[in-house]
This record gives structure tokens, sequence and C-alpha cells, in this order.
């Protein structure tokens, strides 16, 4: 693996992640995958559409409101068509019914409701915001994409994922994920009452951080992020989850690039946005942000 164009290298400018188009890949297989073959959604971009914008792991939380504030300028400006939040759009999500009057979560649902006037939404679930559900969806007027998703744009395909799935070598929190994604738990969490849910947030939360403080975030597992990309026949992944930015090239034609966490406070400012066009991948920073 060669990892090309590190977040800094990248930011301020829009320089191509793939500088020229790649054939399509005609392979089938390759290495031995550690977890099932998910089902791929395939989606389309209407003909009309000439700018797409990915971002995730903004991590959004009234803690941090510099992070907030940029994030709503980006929303409110971008001049996108579309934007894929990629998921951990919120540092937690403990159920719909989260969005009292006045709290953080309606006001980032405002922002999200306002910024549909503009652009089309698409919200793919992270580990963070995986019980985003069909309600505040509506609400915010985003549209709901699985996990992974194929786009058709450019005359290309770009296979679209959270990336927490293709962290195959952490098998505790893949035991996790597999629990907490199953209908009867989520069934069984969202019975509790709302103040129990903010609890073990918080608790699941401390428990994450002092995780990473020791070890870092899990890494992918290249062999089974070639086997998606030569199933959805796509030569790119693009994803978040690990906050490690840049472009990695795999072998064979293949490559992911990993989309920028969010994080603004006095001592970090990371805030970067992939951008697609009829030129390719761009990584750039929001204008007036």
């Amino acid at each position: 693996m060669r990892q090309h164009g590190g977040v800094n290298a990248w930011r301020g400018c829009a320089r191509p992640l793939t500088p020229t188009p790649l054939p399509l890949s005609g392979c089938a297989g390759g290495g031995e995958g550690k977890a099932r073959m998910p089902d791929i959604f395939h989606f389309t971009a209407p003909a009309h559409w000439r700018t797409l914008d990915f971002i995730a792991d903004m991590h959004l939380k009234p803690q941090e409101p510099r992070t907030f504030a940029a994030w709503q300028q980006y929303l409110l400006t971008t001049p996108a068509d579309a934007v894929f939040l990629l998921g951990d759009v919120f540092e937690a999500w403990v159920g719909d019914d989260c969005t009292l009057p006045r709290s953080f979560e309606r006001r980032c649902q405002a922002v999200l409701r306002a910024a549909s006037k503009r652009c089309a939404l698409f919200f793919m679930a992270g580990n963070r915001d995986f019980l985003i559900g069909k309600k505040f969806l509506a609400r915010a007027h985003m549209q709901p994409l699985p996990d992974p998703t194929a786009l058709h744009f450019g005359g290309r395909r770009w296979l679209l994922s959270h990336g927490d799935a293709l962290c195959t070598d952490d098998a505790r929190y893949q035991q996790f994920r597999a629990q907490v994604r199953a209908p009867e738990w989520q069934a069984a969490f969202l019975a509790r009452p709302l103040a129990e849910r903010l609890a073990t947030a918080q608790h699941m939360r401390q428990a994450s951080e002092a995780e990473h403080a020791g070890r870092g975030y899990a890494q992918i597992d290249e062999t089974l992020a070639a086997q998606w990309l030569r199933a959805a026949d796509a030569e790119t992944l693009i994803h978040g989850h690990t906050h490690q930015p840049g472009a990695y090239e795999m072998g064979e034609g293949l490559w992911r690039v990993v989309v920028s966490d969010w994080h603004i406070t006095d001592s970090a400012r990371r805030l970067d946005v992939l951008r697609l066009t009829a030129d390719g991948l761009h990584r750039i920073v929001p204008d007036g942000v």
C-alpha cells in the first residue's frame, strides 16, 4: 500500500486525487475476506449534477461550537448539487426523540433542513449515529444510503462506505457492531427512557476515547476493500472512520480515499471536504470557514 498526499499536502488546493481516469477493472475475487460480502446498493446521480461533496466524522457535539459553526457555514454555502454525509455526523445519537426544543440536535436538524433547500442531502450511518431513524431523516430532509453504495457519476462508479465494517482486525468491535445493528437490540435500547440512553452513550464515548488514546484507530482491511471494489465494478473507495485522510493506492488500479474528520479547537483545525466533479476527486477547505 502506498499513501499519496497526506492531509497537509492536499489542504487548501484543488489537486486531483486520481490524476487520470483509470479503466474499469474486470477482475473478480482476490484474497480471502474475513467478513461476508455485503449487498451493494447502486445509485445513479442525475445527469444535471456537476459537483458532489463528501464529508464524514464531524462528531458534532455542543462542546465544540466552532466545529458546528464551520459545518453550518459549509452546508449553507457549498456550491455542490449534493452532499453525502458518510457517517459519524454526530458524536452520539440515542434516538430521534433526542431532538427536543432548544436542544443541540434540534439546531443541527434546522441546519440540515435549510441546506436541503439548496442541494440534495444523503446520509450513511456511522458507528456513532447508526440509530438515526426515519423520523429524523424526514425532518432533516436527508435521504438514507445503505453501506456500501456504488455511486454512478461521470461515467464511473465510486464505492461509498463509512468504513467501520472494513476494520476486520478489530474482532471485538465487529462483534459489537453486529449486536447493535440488529433490529431486536435497537428496539430494546430505544424503548429505554431517554435519560438512561444518554447516560449509556456518555459511558460508551468515554470508553471509546480511552481505547483510541491507547492504540489509535483501527485499520482498513485492504484485501476486503479490494473485494468490495471488484464486486461493485469500481476502482475508488471513498470512506471515513479511520481519521487518516489521504489517498491510498492498493494495487491493481484500486484506490481508497479517506475523508477527513472535522475538529476545530484552539489546538486543532481539520475540516476538509472531498469534492467530485468531471475532473475527478479534489480535497478542499470550504470557502469562508
